[in-house]
């Protein structure tokens, strides 16, 4: 299925909590975050961190092994290298940042399955974790009002969508969780689908109004209910493709035979 582009958001969706929480809190400086937290952007902060971590002799390693305790459902990683299996384009956008996410994702061996991720940098200099924002905050704003100042992922999304503008058959999936995730969802087309996490901030603000997302919507609660909806949707593409291919084909080689009737539905994709 090389026509479907999966985008999925990382903390909250892929793991099941907040990477630059879970990392702070094991690490005993609970604290001293939340004693941080109104004073600065939250990349700032999370830099910041980073440096007290390293000031307390919190070495790179010890942020490694707690990023492997990071807990994920069980069904995430099968439903992954499952989607990657069957051809689609999977890729990340998300908040977190580049340390954290590599990280994970190599611990649980699917690192290749996504070609690209996109979040903020994070890279070890002198020792020590640097996390940077993904939109230079020293440059022009992106002037989103609906995300915060260091990444729209709503841009992100627009450049993946102009990087694959010539193959007009790609439909995309996006699974998110948080507001952040509200952006990206109003960018897809009525082709696509969006997956917001039930009873989370973006399955909350698309409930408000949900006639501006244009593509069509599909909730999930946990990791056995998104790999249940995301390998339907894959289904249903497939099957609507296929349908589609066949139907062309018998016009071209019958054009008196009425195929209308021929055609399978499409698996009809159930909450």
């Amino acid at each position: 299925m090389a026509n479907i582009v999966v985008v999925f958001d990382f903390d909250k969706t892929i793991v099941e909590c907040d990477s630059d929480n879970w990392v702070v809190d094991e690490l005993g400086f609970t604290d001293l975050f939340n004693e941080l937290v109104p004073t600065m952007p939250w990349n700032n902060l999370m830099d910041r961190m980073m440096m007290e971590l390293n000031s307390n002799g919190k070495t790179i390693e010890d942020i490694v092994q707690v990023l492997k305790r990071i807990p994920i459902h069980p069904r995430i990683i099968p439903s992954i290298k499952a989607a990657y299996t069957l051809g689609c384009d999977l890729r990340i956008v998300s908040d977190a940042n580049t340390f954290f996410i590599e990280t994970i994702l190599k611990h649980f061996g699917i690192r290749e399955c996504f070609s690209e991720i996109n979040t903020n940098p994070g890279y070890v200099d002198e020792g020590r974790l640097r996390i940077l924002p993904y939109h230079d905050l020293n440059k022009p704003p992106h002037k989103c009002n609906l995300c915060p100042p260091n990444m729209c992922k709503g841009l992100i999304i627009n450049r993946i969508q102009e990087s694959i503008s010539c193959e007009e058959n790609k439909r995309f999936i996006y699974l998110g969780d948080g507001s952040g995730d509200y952006c990206p969802s109003l960018r897809l087309k009525e082709k696509d689908f969006v997956m917001p996490r039930k009873n989370f901030p973006v399955w909350d603000l698309i409930c408000k109004d949900p006639s501006l997302v244009k593509a069509k919507i599909y909730e999930w609660s946990d990791g056995e209910d998104q790999e249940r909806v995301l390998h339907q949707l894959i289904n249903k593409i497939s099957m609507e493709e296929t349908a589609e291919f066949i139907s062309t084909e018998f016009k071209l080689q019958t054009p008196s035979f009425s195929t209308h009737e021929a055609m399978p539905k499409a698996l009809r994709v159930l909450h």
